[in-house]
């Protein structure tokens, strides 16, 4: 019997075959602290009597959801992080250089087949590398500082399948929201998604890190795709064997196989106030809207930039809609400014941010009230994410919100 992606990450880190449901101790190749929970993981840390952090060198702390503090608490956690960090001897520290799921794998902090944990629900990022990675609490990020380990349980695969070539307007952001509204928000509960087909092999990784990073909004544990030279030029490193074999087998067990065909995929949005309430845009079109929000760890990579810019160039934001855009990383600006997406998007009216969390996580930016609308490219439309709760998010992808900007209404990208 053959082995799913993740079983084989399992297995290569503790030494044995594994299958679903069964309970196992894995050793953690790095974790990843954000500025909202380090005070909470600083605290339990010494609650739990530890002295000295496991291996200071594969923790990394990042200050992205609060910078630039936005309140007056912000501040505290900015201080205990930095303490922190002095008193445990910790290296790897990022001061505003970005959003945390960009940084970890443009940093070079996650390679194929490693296991890593983070503070972060949409930590399942990483699987675009071909990395088993999740979102935990601070107590067990606490744990794992102390002693490198957590238990986990091995997970149950749902593969997902998608071939042929994908309409023009049509990008990965669709075809993520496309699989969370057929799965529904608890669909791929504690289970791993599994991205095959031609399809997918002919995406970048900056798409595969759009799917891996919603597949939390299905419920699923993580979200794997399988390491190719894309992956290895984007890592800057050479596949080894072992991270080659990280495909799911042709006789692997799964609790489900989905399967798409491209073509028959359309530009969709997830509607107030669910992500699996998925709709084509068609369906929706004429709303009128207030924002437009471009960003996040979902879609604020170049790749994303530039799809905007294609909408966007020689047009403009129509009256009375803002336009904020919000680069993923400092590098992310700098290549898209070197390479003239950013005059693009400046010309066309948008308003242009440093690199953080800011408005998707309802922090700096662009909050917006009762009654209004906005289009976004981030991952969750839940109520009072950017705003009150009397806002209504419809989440799409950077052509379809581009082209929304123009038209101050819901629209088909074209």
């Amino acid at each position: 019997m053959g082995s799913t992606i993740i079983e084989k990450i399992i297995r290569n880190n503790v030494g044995k075959e594994v299958k679903p449901g069964e309970i196992v101790t894995v050793n953690v190749d790095r974790v990843m602290i954000h500025d909202i929970f380090i005070p909470f993981v600083a605290s339990k840390f010494e609650e739990m009597g530890f002295t000295k952090i496991w291996n200071p060198d594969k923790a990394v702390l990042i200050y992205d959801h609060l910078v630039p503090a936005s309140q007056v608490d912000d501040t505290r956690h900015f201080r205990i992080g930095n303490e922190f960090v002095e008193k445990y001897g910790m290296k790897n520290i990022h001061r505003s250089d970005g959003i945390c799921h960009q940084l970890m794998t443009e940093a070079g902090y996650v390679k194929p087949g490693n296991i890593v944990f983070g503070t972060d629900s949409h930590t399942t990022t990483y699987g675009c590398v071909g990395a088993f990675s999740s979102g935990i609490g601070y107590t067990e990020m606490a744990s794992i500082l102390g002693t490198g380990t957590l238990w986990i349980r091995v997970p149950e695969t749902i593969k997902v399948n998608i071939t042929g070539k994908l309409p023009d307007n049509v990008m990965a952001k669709d075809i993520i929201l496309k699989l969370i509204g057929d799965l529904g928000a608890d669909g791929a509960t504690y289970k791993a998604l599994e991205f095959a087909g031609d399809t997918v092999e002919n995406m970048s990784v900056a798409s595969r890190m759009s799917m891996s990073n919603m597949a939390i909004e299905a419920g699923a544990k993580c979200a794997l795709f399988t390491p190719d030279e894309k992956t290895a030029k984007y890592c800057e490193i050479e596949l080894t064997d072992e991270q080659k074999d990280l495909v799911g087998d042709s006789d692997a067990v799964y609790s489900r196989v989905i399967n798409y065909k491209a073509e028959d995929l359309v530009p969709v949005m997830a509607c107030p106030s669910n992500v699996d309430n998925v709709k084509p845009i068609s369906e929706i079109e004429g709303k009128e809207i207030d924002q437009v929000f471009i960003g996040s760890c979902t879609n604020g990579r170049l790749e994303d930039l530039m799809a905007a810019a294609e909408i966007l160039k020689d047009k403009h934001v129509a009256p009375f809609v803002k336009l904020i855009v919000t680069p993923a990383s400092r590098k992310i600006y700098r290549q898209a400014v070197e390479n003239g997406t950013m005059e693009i998007l400046s010309k066309a009216g948008a308003i242009i941010t440093h690199p953080s969390c800011g408005l998707c996580c309802g922090r700096t930016g662009g909050i917006l009230t009762d009654g209004e609308t906005v289009v976004a490219t981030n991952n969750r439309n839940f109520l009072g994410r950017m705003g009150t709760s009397k806002v209504g998010i419809y989440l799409a992808s950077p052509k379809s919100a581009a082209a929304c900007a123009i038209a101050g209404k819901i629209v088909v990208p074209e």
